[in-house]
């Protein structure tokens, strides 16, 4: 088999690209484009905007950033977020960046406590650009540009008016062309059926849509207009000055159900035109023209009401704009007051909460000093204790010194022997000096009679184990070199 054509391969890899795929919605996928840095957060700056319906601060302004690293392979970095970027159900150590595969689970943020999964969960992966399309979300420049789009000032008239549903809930905000003051010369309605019927959609473009209207709307459609405006203005202004933009709206309200009338009426009166022209078509021509007057007089009363509308309309915005002018001031003016009390506030809880660390601090210091003066005390009384210990050490060192010892080696007593004449030696020391006088070193009696003293031995024996481990050694020394001495 032949090796593939490069250039095929790179327009089906141009075709495929990677994603961040939401997990459970079949939108709002996040698009990975090679050669970019891609950054999320709720903030203005970023590539994709998360604002979090349940919790707005889960995500923080500037949450995580992804990009490709220099062998190309996509690489996501947790970028100091509030509540953390998790890879694989693994929180990511801050400023790392770290790869990410296909199928890897990304998670930003969270769950609540009453939920078990997070707001935003992604699974990484590479679609085809024809299934992915639909599905991404809206980059934060295109909605920004849309955004500004929207907040466009727009022209209001009567035709966008009449095209409004009764109850006006989703198309509140439909544009409204401007009319016109100045009155159309309606066409001469001699000719056949057809052609009067169009010459008649041409004069009256909204007279369809007008028809429709009523009979959905009935008595109600000439108060949905009013309610139109009421919703779009701010909610405080009933409560702030309500005077000027009631009468407006009144005004507003009586005039279109006077132009709903007189648009009817021009209906019935076409109408009545071409049923006459279809009756007689050679007939009386003077009731034609009659009718035809009565109707371009119908039109000019139309096309004058029209004027006084758009006027009236151009009022009611100029009215709105400056109640909402108003509004800003009374709500910037509201927030500074709510701001000088609650610095007022703060500064009284700062000096109470100073206060109680005064009275603290006097109460600190005065336990301090009563804990120094029982340590004083103690020491003092340790003091006592411990010179207590030398001298009773220095008086039993003096002891096994003088009243312990053999006159004959000078060392502690090992197994010590007292003689008829009461005094004691070492046994194996009294042995050796026997070999030469059978007499006592100390008092030169003859020796009669030798006595092991236990009493002696183990007396001697716990002193020596309270000594240092020099005397230790150097006595466990003298006890292996007699017996070996003594066995030979």
């Amino acid at each position: 088999m032949g090796e593939p054509d490069p250039l095929v391969s790179g327009q089906l890899a141009a075709r495929r690209s990677w994603c961040l795929r939401r997990l459970g919605m079949d939108r709002e996928w996040l698009q990975l484009e090679a050669g970019t840095e891609v950054t999320i957060g709720r903030g203005f700056s970023v590539t994709y905007q998360l604002i979090s319906k349940v919790c707005p601060l889960m995500i923080s302004r500037s949450h995580c950033v992804l990009k490709q690293n220099p062998e190309g392979q996509w690489t996501i970095m947790d970028n100091k977020s509030l509540n953390g970027v998790w890879l694989n159900r693994e929180r990511l150590a801050p400023l790392q960046s770290f790869c990410i595969r296909k199928g890897d689970h990304i998670q930003l943020g969270v769950p609540l406590e009453n939920r078990e999964t997070a707001e935003y969960e992604y699974e990484v992966t590479e679609e085809d650009w024809e299934s992915l399309a639909p599905c991404l979300a809206p980059k934060n420049d295109q909605r920004m540009e849309k955004h500004k789009g929207s907040r466009t000032k727009r022209k209001f008239s009567s035709p966008g008016l009449e095209n409004l549903p009764a109850e006006g809930s989703s198309d509140l905000r439909c544009p409204l062309t401007n009319v016109s003051s100045k009155p159309v010369e309606p066409e001469k309605l001699h000719g056949t059926g057809d052609a009067a019927s169009q010459s008649l959609g041409c004069l009256c473009p909204a007279l369809n849509s007008l028809k429709a209207s009523e009979r959905a709307a009935g008595p109600h459609a000439c108060s949905a207009l009013p309610k139109v405006l009421e919703l779009s203005c701010p909610k405080k202004q009933k409560a702030c000055r309500p005077s000027a933009s009631q009468n407006s709206l009144e005004l507003f309200k009586v005039t279109m159900s006077r132009m709903l009338k007189l648009k009817t009426q021009m209906q019935e009166k076409q109408i009545a035109v071409l049923n006459v022209k279809r009756q007689t078509r050679k007939g009386s021509s003077k009731k034609i023209v009659r009718m035809e007057k009565e109707l371009r007089n119908l039109q000019s009363q139309l096309y004058a009401e029209q004027a006084q509308q758009q006027a009236r309309v151009e009022q009611l915005e100029k009215t709105f704009q400056e109640e909402a002018h108003y509004l800003q001031g009374l709500e910037k003016e509201q927030g500074e007051c709510d701001l000088k009390q609650q610095l007022v506030q703060a500064l009284q809880e700062h000096q109470a909460l100073m206060e109680e660390l005064n009275c603290s601090k006097k109460d600190f210091e005065k336990i301090i000093q009563a804990k120094n003066k029982e340590l004083e005390q103690t020491k003092e009384e340790k003091d006592k204790v411990q010179a207590q210990k030398e001298e009773v050490l220095s008086h039993m060192n003096d002891l096994l010194e003088n009243e312990l010892q053999c006159i004959i080696c000078s060392e502690y007593f090992i197994e010590a022997v007292t003689l008829n004449c009461a005094h004691s030696f070492c046994s194996f020391c009294i042995n050796e000096w026997m070999k030469r006088k059978v007499e006592c070193p100390i008092c030169r009696k003859d020796i009669e009679s030798r006595t092991n003293s236990l009493v002696l031995d183990n007396c001697i024996s716990k002193m020596v184990d309270n000594l240092s481990s020099d005397v230790k050694e150097r006595r466990s020394v003298l006890i292996r070199e007699r017996r070996a001495k003594r066995l030979s």
